[in-house]
């Protein structure tokens, strides 16, 4: 018996039968499922015999599927860090500064008007619905200083709501009251950041006199650590007192620098906006064709257009990435039209006995799917390993979407029928006569 067919499958005879039968007897899904099972087999066996070919044309598709998870798995990561900073900030918080004037023609930077005022706040709280809690703000930077530690930190003269409106806690001790607050006193809480520095031999804070700008200060408080906030500062280097001390007593101005608000709800953010522009306009007296004396922002719009960028960074690079997989779907091609050179003799016995060309055709093409997919399925093992490997090393969060996986799976078998069609399309349109003739 010649070698070809000598490797020909028990698949062939069953085939054989069949297609001189089929005249006759009807198909079922089980003759179906028989026939997938007996290719898959012989894809496999096919395959084995040339293990190494087999490996290396697959690493294509792994290294490509591989570089995809991880790129996607640290792209979500960004992406929930951004979301986890956006709630800590507060989803629906307003921010209300100090504008800019016009002076001969000329705009000075925000933050230069001095018409933001207390009343102003209490107005807001008042009359706006949408709004339910508003703190003023006087900040700036400080120098504060206990025994022979310093340093120079924010300071913020707040109102306790502050804390509702900023998603901060009080981890040890407790927040200024409205009593303190009306008669300046000299109290304050503190950033972690702060403490850890002026404290250093594990020492208690709370009870201690700092020394802030020009003002012995007790320390009454300490914040919760929160870390750092979508743009790369660090929340906890702070020190918060009361806006009447700092406004009286350090700084020593009559206005405010900012009113910091929250509304009811994320949704009712535009209109909330809205109606405060409209009350401050009418309060600041300012005519129909002048520009406000202020700014109302939304700090989570930054956080939102760091989102979009980090997921449009994800995708440009899950891009490149995916060259890889196009580079391991032409491997698949170039070693498939190998095959079908190398085992031509064998197709053409195969066909003399009666296989069909979709049968030929069905042979190769699997033997290209499970390529791809036994390979994407290694890539997919190893970008799971990957991106946990550099979420440890980087200290960066990664996560892994099932919706990455699952595409991982159906890429892969999309490149396997893809890129071995032609191959087996090819193999399958071999004149059986010129096929056994083949040397």
């Amino acid at each position: 018996m010649d070698a070809p067919i000598a490797h020909l499958e028990s698949g062939v005879e069953i085939r054989t039968v069949r297609h001189i039968l089929s005249p006759f007897v009807g198909r079922d899904s089980s003759e179906d499922r028989l026939e997938l099972t007996i290719a898959l087999k012989m894809a496999f066996r096919a395959l084995g015999r040339n293990k190494m070919r087999t490996v290396l044309t697959m690493l294509g598709v792994i290294i490509g599927v591989a570089a995809v998870i991880c790129t996607v798995a640290i792209g979500e990561g960004a992406s929930q860090r951004i979301q986890s900073a956006i709630a800590e900030m507060g989803a629906n918080m307003v921010w209300i500064e100090a504008g800019g004037r016009g002076l001969n023609g000329v705009r000075t930077g925000n933050g230069t008007t001095k018409t933001l005022t207390l009343e102003d706040a209490q107005a807001i709280e008042q009359q706006i619905p949408l709004v339910s809690h508003v703190t003023p703000n006087v900040d700036g930077r400080a120098q504060v200083v206990f025994g022979n530690q310093n340093w120079y930190t924010q300071m913020r003269g707040v109102s306790p709501d502050y804390l509702f409106v900023r998603k901060l806690t009080v981890d040890r001790g407790a927040i200024f009251d409205e009593g303190e607050i009306e008669r300046a006193e000299n109290v304050c809480v503190l950033g972690r950041t702060v403490s850890n520095i002026l404290f250093v031999n594990n020492e208690d804070p709370i009870g201690q006199t700092i020394r802030v700008a020009n003002q012995p200060c007790k320390v009454i408080g300490l914040l919760q650590a929160k870390g750092q906030s979508a743009t790369g500062q660090d929340q906890d280097d702070t020190i918060v007192m009361p806006f009447t001390t700092v406004q009286k007593k350090i700084k020593g101005i009559s206005w405010l620098d900012d009113i910091w608000c929250s509304a009811i709800s994320p949704d009712a953010l535009p209109e909330a906006e809205r109606e405060i522009s409209d009350l401050l306009r009418e309060r600041h007296r300012i005519r129909s064709d002048q520009s406000d004396d202020f700014n109302v922002r939304h700090p989570v719009e930054l956080a939102n257009a760091m989102a979009d960028s980090a997921r449009m960074m994800e995708i440009l690079l899950a891009s490149i990435a995916s060259i890889a997989l196009v580079v391991g779907g032409i491997g698949i091609m170039n070693i498939m039209l190998v095959s079908v050179t190398e085992r031509t003799r064998e197709i053409g016995v195969r066909m003399a006995v009666g296989a069909s060309e979709n049968a030929v055709r069905i042979q190769f093409l699997s033997e290209a799917v499970v390529m791809s997919v036994v390979g994407g399925a290694i890539g997919l093992l190893a970008g799971l390993v990957g991106s946990g490997m550099i979420g440890y090393m980087l200290q960066w969060p990664t996560a892994v979407p099932v919706t990455a996986i699952l595409a991982a799976f159906f890429v892969s078998a999309c490149i396997g029928v893809f890129f071995g069609y032609y191959p087996a399309r090819k193999a399958a349109q071999l004149d059986p006569i010129e096929a056994l003739r083949y040397e």
